[in-house]
């Protein structure tokens, strides 16, 4: 098992990995009778792209002797109305990282292989930007 989910009650929820016990709380959101006072779950979605795209690149930036820290990425998070779901996410990468241009395209390349990225619907669309420094 990977974690438990409990629900707290007025929309929120908390995860617990059980592993870590680290905690994730979500609050539906405002525009879906939420109190919006905490990543909703397709916030989480959205931001675990982000987060798994920069985890694979950290492993082959190690990989490739690329120091990649600093790196940051910006998320937004699309809905559609009917059905209700993620209709885009958008994340915009700003690469503050000395790299040669090999090393660029393949960090961009792994980015876009990441098991989230590639687990996600293809009818949500992903916009991804990458701003090198």
């Amino acid at each position: 098992m990977t974690s438990k989910v409990t629900y707290l009650g007025d929309l929120r929820t908390s995860s617990i990995h059980l592993q870590s016990g680290s905690e994730i709380v979500s609050d539906a959101p405002l525009d879906n009778n939420g109190k919006g006072e905490a990543f909703s779950p397709t916030d989480t979605v959205a931001n675990a792209l982000a987060s798994c795209m920069m985890t694979v690149m950290g492993i082959k930036a190690r990989d490739i002797d690329v120091d990649f820290t600093g790196a940051t990425a910006s998320v937004t998070k699309i809905m559609n109305a009917e059905p209700r779901r993620i209709g885009a996410i958008e994340i915009v990468f700003d690469m503050n990282i000395d790299a040669d241009q090999k090393s660029k395209t393949i960090l961009e390349k792994t980015a876009m292989t990441c098991p989230v990225f590639l687990s996600l619907n293809s009818e949500i669309e992903k916009r991804i930007t990458f701003n090198w420094k």
